[in-house]
C-alpha cells in the first residue's frame, strides 16, 4: 500500500508540474507551445486561466493529502525500514542499555617525567 501511494504521489506531481508549466504568466508561458493557445481562444483566456488555477490548487492539495496518508500508513516516525543499519538496530532492540566502559579512568594522576641531568 505504501509503494502504491508513493507511485500515485509521483504521478500527481508530474501532472502538477505540467499544469504549472502550461499556465500563462505575464510573459506568455508554455501554454501556447503545447497547443493550449487554441483552447484559450475557444474557451476564452479567463476561463482557461481559472481552470488551470483550480487544477493547480487541487493537485497541490492532493499531494499534501497523499503525503500525510503515506505518513499514517508508514507508521509515523518508525516508518518503513530503509537501510541495513536500521534493520540491525531494530533487531538488537532499542531497550538495551549502552555498555559501560571496560576500564574506569584512574583518579591518581600519572607522574610527571623527570628532567634529564
Amino acid at each position: 500500500m505504501y509503494i502504491a501511494l508513493v507511485a500515485i504521489i509521483l504521478v500527481v506531481c508530474f501532472f502538477l508540474a505540467i499544469v504549472v508549466l502550461a499556465q500563462n504568466p505575464k510573459g506568455g508561458g508554455l501554454s501556447s507551445q503545447f497547443g493550449a493557445g487554441g483552447a484559450a481562444n475557444l474557451m476564452g483566456v479567463k476561463r482557461t486561466g481559472d481552470l488551470l488555477e483550480k487544477l493547480t490548487w487541487g493537485l497541490a492539495v492532493g499531494v499534501i493529502v497523499l503525503t500525510l496518508a503515506t505518513h499514517m500508513i508508514g507508521g509515523g516516525s518508525n516508518g518503513p525500514v530503509r537501510s541495513v543499519n536500521q534493520q540491525a538496530a531494530q533487531k538488537a532492540g532499542a531497550s538495551t542499555a549502552p555498555a559501560a566502559p571496560a576500564t574506569q579512568p584512574s583518579a591518581v594522576p600519572a607522574p610527571a617525567p623527570q628532567p634529564a641531568k
